[in-house]
């Protein structure tokens, strides 16, 4: 086996690892960024279905079956990223007044929504946190009681893609590897033998 490759490596043109390096090489970068703007795109359906109420679990099943499955799709990218990376917004808020109507009257819990609605608009509680918490505050400051905490498990999602993967981006930059190492097998070999490399 040994000897075959030897012999494939000594008989096969330079310019052909450099073609098959270059090709394999484009490949692996078409397919990389692929795989991200696929996982960007199944990310915003998940914001998008959490902020209209949709299907947020059929969007991050999509979503987690693509991360799992595919290499370059990092939810979180740096040292200053969120983490987790996938927060939903509405739905802890749902959840939060949910647990605020559960625990309070109706009528109080409104009046704390109205209230707080007036105080901060949407436009200046980008997070909706500081909504909420002015939400809590109103109906512990009015005599209502203090809702169950909302589990973080429920809205607050991390999905990790693997190293490599068996799909077109990790099958290309495989051979990507193969070629360069060939490529530069051929230059030791010729450059040992004292051989012209073209």
């Amino acid at each position: 086996m040994l000897k075959w490759m030897s012999s494939f490596l000594l008989r096969t043109p330079l310019y052909v690892f450099i073609a098959l390096f270059g090709v394999s090489a484009v490949v692996s970068v078409y397919a990389l960024r692929q795989n991200n703007l696929t996982m960007v795109r199944l990310r915003d359906a998940v914001y998008e279905a959490d902020k209209n109420g949709g299907d947020v679990n059929q969007a991050l099943n999509d979503l987690r079956q693509h991360v799992y499955s595919h290499m370059n799709t990092n939810l979180s990218n740096g040292d200053n990223a969120i983490k987790p990376p996938i927060q939903l917004r509405y739905t802890y808020e749902r959840l939060t007044s949910e647990a605020q109507k559960a625990a309070n009257d109706e009528g109080l819990y409104t009046e704390a929504a109205n209230y707080c609605q007036a105080r901060i608009p949407a436009s200046v509680s980008v997070s909706g946190r500081s909504r909420v918490s002015c939400v809590q505050d109103y109906i512990l400051s009015h005599g209502g009681k203090q809702a169950n905490q909302v589990p973080t498990a429920l809205y607050q999602f991390d999905f990790v893609s693997p190293s490599w993967s068996p799909d077109l981006a990790g099958w290309s930059l495989a051979l990507t590897v193969i070629f360069f190492l060939a490529f530069t097998a051929k230059i030791t070999s010729a450059k040992i033998r004292g051989e012209k490399l073209i």
